[in-house]
């Protein structure tokens, strides 16, 4: 009786030891560390976006002291960013297109709408020698940075993801488990983000 335990329990640890050889070889442990690298790659860019929301109410208040008649592009901006911190940021997101292309519009509005506040503040030289405005236009500056090379660090780990989703054989492994490609940046978005508001208020 020991024996014949002894010889299942072999026959199990030997399985375990093949079926993990055959995982590994045919590409399913690397997908499951390239898709953790994306996963911590996307919470990186969500950082920055909220670190980015986080600034916005104290620098709307501050110019609405200086220039509290430019009502709607204060709401504009106030607007934007409630739709921008209200997308619900789930995993399914980075498996999901059209979830996707939602978070890329909301927050390329709160982009939109920040430089429009930007260039308002512009007409206004009390506003830009205002200490707290300063300070926060330099933290907006650094965190606009931030998000571009967020951004970037996703945009090559998605990369490298789909490249392995796609590549023989292991494409066949991607079919199995259901590992399918990430949508990343849009080219126009790029190009967007690109251009970060205008925070530079020394010249």
């Amino acid at each position: 009786m020991t024996h014949s335990f002894f010889f299942r329990w072999t026959r199990l640890l030997g399985g375990a030891v093949l079926a993990g050889a055959l995982l590994s070889g045919c590409g399913y442990n690397e997908f499951q560390t390239k898709d953790e690298a994306t996963k911590a790659a996307w919470s990186e860019v969500v950082n920055q976006y909220q670190r980015r929301a986080d600034l916005i109410p104290n620098l709307v208040n501050t110019v609405k002291g200086y220039a509290s008649h430019e009502s709607a592009t204060l709401e504009a901006v106030t607007r934007a960013r409630a739709q921008a911190t209200s997308f619900q940021i789930t995993p399914e997101v980075l498996n999901n297109p059209e979830a996707f292309q939602k978070f890329q519009q909301v927050q390329g509005e709160l982009s939109g709408a920040l430089s429009r506040l930007m260039m308002v503040s512009e007409k206004y030289p009390d506003l830009k020698a205002d200490t707290s405005f300063r300070d926060l236009q330099s933290q907006l500056e650094g965190t606009e940075n931030r998000i571009t090379v967020a951004r970037q660090r996703y945009i090559a780990s998605v990369q490298d993801y789909n490249v392995t989703v796609r590549q023989f054989p292991k494409n066949l492994t991607a079919m199995v488990f259901g590992y399918d490609t990430k949508p990343s940046f849009t080219v126009e978005n790029e190009k967007a983000i690109s251009t970060a508001p205008t925070v530079d208020f020394g010249k």
